[in-house]
């Protein structure tokens, strides 16, 4: 963990094997018709362990389609430019990356789930992520909204475990390499 911040943050993502977290329209149907054959891929454990989410307005706006809040018990934070700040009691909106480490130390965050493309790229890029981890599907999608992007320098990684679930999908986890 950073010394600077009183957090640790962690993703916890699935990806098609070229690397995308939805198609160009945000489609995710290829994931979820396939998350059944997983079986436990560990997302309850993880979740428990969490106190804080931070999703972007895309990520947020999907899941308004899933029809019931995943949620519950959890402080959700959406990082957007775009959303109303009082769109949505259950969440709490900031505009960037300094108000949301803000709101973070205000509210007492232990333990952030960092959720949706751009916001984990966004705490990459800010050094944030500790731990990462990355459930690979059996699918080559061609294109679609990717899990990383551009970074200014490079991001070591120190293998922590991987684990073959059903359906063939691949899960491993990572810790962020540190000095």
């Amino acid at each position: 963990m950073s010394t600077d911040r009183p957090f640790t943050a962690a993703v916890f993502i699935a990806t098609s094997l070229d690397g995308y977290i939805a198609r160009a329209d945000g489609d995710i149907e290829w994931l979820t018709s396939r998350g059944e054959q997983a079986g436990d891929a560990g997302y309850e454990e993880f979740a428990a362990g969490v106190d804080t989410l931070v999703l972007g307005r895309a990520s947020y706006e999907k899941v308004l389609t899933f029809g019931a809040w995943p949620y519950e018990g959890m402080r959700v934070v959406v990082l957007s430019t775009r959303l109303p700040q009082d769109a949505d009691p259950r969440v709490t909106v900031v505009r960037d990356m300094d108000a949301l480490m803000e709101d973070l130390a205000a509210h007492g965050a232990r333990r952030v789930y960092a959720d949706g493309g751009q916001v984990v790229q966004s705490f990459l890029r800010a050094d944030l992520v500790d731990e990462l981890t990355v459930t690979t599907v059996p699918v080559l999608l061609g294109g679609g909204l990717p899990l990383f992007g551009a970074l200014d320098r490079d991001v070591d990684l120190a293998h922590r475990s991987t684990r073959v679930l059903g359906g063939g999908l691949v899960q491993s986890t990572y810790a962020v390499a540190r000095g």
